[in-house]
């Protein structure tokens, strides 16, 4: 499993109902997006940062491992805003409002960013995916995305040992050796995923499939006083983002 699945299974709130987790780390999503990046989204982002290391227990280490390649995306957008192309300072060059905006796109993406990771840090996509044909997504689409989503880790865990086996094999030593492997990585991978997709179609047809999977979904009730303690946590956010944004700007 990737290391934000096993943090996700053993989080605190795994027995919440993704509902539950959703208003609060989806919200403040939408806080960041939409509130003015000073300071709304500096507020969004301190406050994502203290649920996920505070209530939600989500290790340190393991939240900057999965945060600095979204981070690395968002500051490579927000550098493009820095320079310009044409006009009368040449073929390239700098912009006057280019580090406020840069500033401002960065605080809005990495702030975004914390409120989905603080939704994937503490919900398993098993005990989200069952239920959204309850929310009205088609019973079809949610089985090839719970299919796709099990099968992926046989995958990773196939090239895992491929790639080690090669290894074995002396097949990284040279700059030659290795696209040779990384070829045959390929090659190997898509016939297994190809032969695993078809023996599942066998067992599942051997088990009398109707166009519908089965699977136990943990019970989880919505908890009216944890949803409440978040609307109220984002609501704060906002008047204290428009309280506070006049005074600091």
């Amino acid at each position: 499993m990737l290391p934000i699945d096993v943090a996700a299974h053993s989080s605190r709130w795994r027995r919440r109902h993704p509902v539950d987790k959703a208003v609060l780390g989806l919200g403040l999503t939408v806080l960041a997006i939409s509130l003015p990046p000073w300071p709304g989204a500096a507020l969004v982002l301190l406050t994502a940062l203290v649920v996920l290391l505070g209530p939600a227990g989500v290790p340190g280490r393991r939240l900057w491992r999965a945060y600095r390649v979204p981070l690395g995306f968002c500051v490579t957008g927000a550098l493009t805003l820095l320079v310009q192309v044409g006009g009368p300072g040449g073929f390239v060059s700098l912009t006057d409002d280019g580090p406020v905006r840069a500033g401002e796109l960065l605080l809005r993406t990495s702030a975004a960013s914390l409120g989905v990771l603080l939704f994937a840090f503490t919900t398993p996509m098993s005990d989200l995916l069952p239920r959204l044909v309850r929310a009205g997504i088609p019973a079809a689409v949610v089985d090839v995305a719970l299919v796709t989503y099990r099968m992926s880790f046989l995958l990773l865990d196939s090239m895992r040992r491929i790639r080690e086996a090669q290894a074995a094999r002396l097949g990284h030593t040279g700059r030659g050796a290795q696209w040779r492997s990384l070829a045959g990585l390929g090659a190997t991978a898509f016939v297994r995923a190809f032969d695993r997709a078809g023996r599942l179609q066998a067992g599942l047809a051997g088990r009398g499939y109707d166009g519908t999977l089965r699977v136990l979904v943990p019970a989880a009730r919505v908890s009216v006083r944890f949803t409440a303690a978040s609307c109220a946590l984002l609501a704060a956010l906002a008047a204290l983002t428009f309280a506070l944004e006049r005074p600091l700007t």
